[in-house]
């Protein structure tokens, strides 16, 4: 299954792209995972329209059968293991594509929410969006791990 984190970021940060790429190449197949980055809109007053531009440019690449988690902390948290079956779930469907969105500063566009399969939270704060970035690549990794039995996750 392919594993696509889109975002929306100004560019890249040394220590976050060397986290992630560290556990980017570690994961393997049922997994396979990338990354794809747009880049935020023009500054505006509405924020509201800023968010739908930027949620835009997420949505115009999904496909209909897409399955789509936007990340956001208006959503529901869940436990490692509970990911984990959200991910097997979605293996065993046969679903193609899993998108994890992570907004722009000012988060996620309704229409995008709307769009969602399901709305995650990695946290009940607010992070900074490249440690959202390594929360999620790590737990997908951590996922994986735990699907193999490997030694990475302790329970």
């Amino acid at each position: 299954m392919n594993i696509l984190i889109a975002r929306i970021a100004k560019g890249g940060v040394g220590w976050a792209d060397q986290a992630v790429a560290n556990w980017l190449k570690r994961l393997r197949k049922p997994f396979v995972c990338s990354e794809q980055t747009w880049k935020p809109a023009r500054a505006h007053s509405d924020l509201d329209r800023r968010r739908e531009q930027e949620s835009g440019l997420i949505l115009k690449h999904l496909k209909p059968a897409d399955v789509l988690i936007a990340i956001d902390e208006r959503g529901s948290m869940c436990t490692t293991e509970q990911l984990a079956e959200r991910l097997e779930h979605a293996l065993n469907s046969g679903v193609k594509k899993m998108v994890f969105a992570i907004g722009g500063a000012y988060g996620h566009h309704q229409s995008l929410r709307d769009r969602a399969q399901h709305v995650l939270a990695l946290s009940p704060m607010i992070l900074n969006h490249e440690l959202a970035r390594m929360m999620l690549v790590e737990q997908i990794y951590r996922v994986q791990e735990l699907r193999s039995g490997g030694k990475y996750h302790h329970v």
